[in-house]
């Protein structure tokens, strides 16, 4: 063989190999022994010419069933089955066109943990999430707070819908205080790439699906937080966004087809009226606005529909699961998606993670209509199978008005015993995350009128009824804002950033009434994670009788009553009529300042109070 003839054989392997490097593949690797081993790899290039090659393997496992061009040629499909002897290693695909071959690299990996185990375990009754935003929180690595290359290179913290430079270091290195306050989960606002010009403070934009945004820390830093919880025995929560993506995802802007996306003439929003996917009298057109019209004009509306589409967001799903080790899912905007679709996703990540927990955001105001997204009671055509939703209507319909209204027969504290009653809709309520502020959300305190005692207890509420308990990062030492506009919900947590005036981590700056409410918290988390009666217990509630609201958690060898006085003046509590679940004991231990009482005895509440009482 020649020299020339040998550089022409090297030039020619260079040029493939170039050329393979041009190719992006959707999922960009996969596991040997997944329950999920029939994919559709999405193969896009920058040849307009790719999508008219042909695609084979000869990886020992993996079968090449079908190769699908799009309209857009940069585009392939190609779907692949895995069968249970394949092992791992790098399979080639080999494309082909006129004669041309490229070597595409698609890696197949040893699964690492133990679904159930390791990851995948679910969130339960037993656990306390806490809700952060990850470039508000703490600012634990000033060198990425800005990425050389990315669209949005703001960095100011007067203004809030600005990159303030928080991140998964400055996360890590406040675990210790999570725990203080006794939460068991994080969860934590979209943390996949967001690259759009502005606005991505929140991450619910999404550029790239298998890309952790650089300025938390990237795909290595989210690794590492997640090793951080596991070694603490806490949770990983993933926010989850499937209806929609940002107008400067890759796929968006050089779309493989049309129908990838719900194309309108021009803009249109989606109409948020929920009614119309159960009303039995609606309208075509209302249900079609309902579920296609886009949520904002920068987050374009997948079309779920699509087969193409659905796989794509599925195996996505799938894949964070597996390589990020994450216990549960928190599903964005859950009631706009398709709903057969949803079904289909959750059925798929129930397949492969049957331990996992999945909770959907439907944000509405009457439980009916929040239960008709979960599993219910209901009898309607459509049955969702998603197992829980974020339960907005226990706090609109329930803990809000019987805090915010005097007491009368319709008003006040029944409002709370009457969403507690409509649990007899879910198949499953204590699976429901029972929340008082996000994101989206005025700041409880604010709705509260900046009243400290209904906000105590409040969160004596969250930390003790039924479900699982979500809070969000400030509320518990008082953070203040309203919605208009959102970013006033979304400030930054005081002592993540070096030189702040008050720090709530350490308690430096805090003031008495802060530091009251957090160590409220701190008292009642610490106290719920050794209580089974919280944790996993039964619920009974007592009708409201004079503003007072009495309810129990109790197990076989624990009962906790908790009693919430929601007048100004102080109400005596009825022992006898609470036989069925006092009797047998005959005194009670407050768990948050440590006082006991005798129940032979009347015990009064002081107004505006609410008391956790073991019962002995």
């Amino acid at each position: 063989m020649t020299r020339k003839t040998i550089l022409a054989l090297l030039l020619a392997a260079y040029f493939q190999v170039a050329s393979a490097q041009n190719v992006r593949v959707f999922p960009e690797h996969w596991w040997a022994g997944m329950q999920t081993n029939q994919l559709h790899l999405i193969l896009r290039s920058n040849d307009s010419l790719f999508g008219q090659g042909a695609v084979t393997t000869g990886y020992p496992g993996v079968a090449v069933r079908k190769v699908t061009p799009f309209s857009n040629g940069r585009y392939l499909a190609v779907e692949v089955s895995l069968d249970n002897s394949v092992q791992p290693g790098n399979v080639q695909l080999v494309h082909a066109r006129n004669g041309k071959k490229t070597i595409v690299s698609w890696p197949v990996k040893a699964r690492k943990g133990i679904a159930g185990k390791d990851f995948a375990r679910g969130i339960s009754g037993a656990d306390l999430i806490y809700l952060l935003m990850p470039d508000r929180f703490a600012n634990g690595d000033p060198s990425n707070d800005r990425v050389a290359g990315m669209w949005d290179q703001s960095l100011d913290r007067k203004d809030y819908y600005a990159r303030h430079g928080g991140d998964f270091a400055g996360v890590i290195r406040h675990l210790d205080y999570l725990q203080e306050l006794g939460a068991t989960a994080l969860w934590m606002t979209p943390v996949m790439e967001n690259d759009m010009p502005d606005r991505t403070e929140h991450g619910y934009a999404i550029t790239d699906h298998y890309r952790i945004d650089a300025r938390y820390g990237g795909n290595e830093g989210y690794r590492r937080l997640r090793d951080s919880l596991q070694a603490r025995g806490m949770k990983l929560v993933q926010d989850a966004v499937y209806n929609h993506t940002g107008t400067y995802h890759v796929i968006v802007n050089d779309l493989p087809e049309k129908d990838w996306l719900n194309q309108w003439p021009a803009y249109t929003g989606t109409s948020a009226r929920e009614q119309a996917l159960f009303d039995p009298y609606a309208s075509a057109n209302d249900k079609k606005r309902m579920t296609d019209g886009w949520f904002v004009k920068e987050m374009p509306d997948w079309n779920q529909r699509n087969p193409y589409v659905a796989n794509f967001i599925t195996q996505n799903a799938i894949w964070y699961v597996e390589e990020f080790g994450v216990d549960a899912i928190r599903l964005d905007t859950y009631m706009y998606n398709d709903l057969a679709f949803a079904n289909a996703c959750n059925a798929a990540l129930l397949r492969e993670y049957p331990s996992i927990s999945l909770f959907g955001e439907v944000m509405v105001q009457h439980s009916p209509n929040q239960a008709f997204f979960t599993e219910n009671h209901i009898a309607t055509a459509f049955k969702s199978n998603l197992p829980a939703v974020l339960d907005f209507t226990a706090l609109f319909n329930g803990i809000f008005p019987a805090l915010a209204q005097e007491p009368g027969w319709y008003t006040g504290i029944v409002h709370l015993y009457n969403a507690m009653a409509h649990d007899f809709l879910y198949r499953q309520p204590e699976k429901n995350v029972i929340l008082l502020d996000n994101h989206d959300l005025p700041r409880f305190f604010t709705r509260m009128d900046g009243n400290l005692a209904r906000q105590k207890m409040a969160y004596t509420w969250l930390l003790t009824s039924r479900g699982i308990p979500q809070m969000y990062y400030g509320s518990e030492v008082l953070m203040a804002g309203d919605t208009k506009p959102d970013g006033l919900v979304r400030l930054d947590f005081p002592g993540g950033w070096p030189g702040d005036a008050k720090n709530a981590f350490t308690g430096e700056g805090l003031t008495a009434d802060e530091k009251s409410m957090q160590d409220l918290v701190k008292k009642l988390g610490a106290y719920r994670k050794k209580s089974p009666a919280l944790q996993t217990g039964k619920f009974m509630q007592y009708t409201p009788q004079d503003g007072l609201y009495i309810y129990f958690r109790y197990t076989e060898h624990q009962t906790v009553m908790c009693a919430m006085n929601t007048t100004k003046a102080a109400r005596k509590i009825d022992i006898g009529y609470l036989s069925e679940r006092t009797g047998g004991f005959t005194a009670a231990r407050n768990v948050v300042n440590g006082r006991e009482y005798s129940l032979r005895e009347p015990i009064v509440v002081p107004g505006q109070e609410m008391w956790v009482l073991e019962l002995k």
